[in-house]
């Protein structure tokens, strides 16, 4: 999977805050997220984020 930068991912489940939005801060072996709703960052392995994304959104939808 192509993942980039500060691009905005839509996960397949739910913060607890209620966003499904999160924003990639760090690509790697390990994937840095930020939650788009309260700002929680977390950081995941690779293969976990690639299993756990929905969708990539577009960059119309990013703004």
């Amino acid at each position: 999977m192509d993942l980039r930068l500060y691009q905005r991912v839509e996960l397949k489940k739910q913060h607890p805050c209620g966003s499904k939005v999160w924003k990639i801060l760090r690509v790697g072996m390990d994937i840095k997220l930020c939650c788009e709703g309260c700002g929680h960052e977390l950081m995941l392995p690779r293969s976990k984020v690639e299993k756990a994304i929905k969708r990539i959104l577009p960059e119309e939808e990013q703004d």
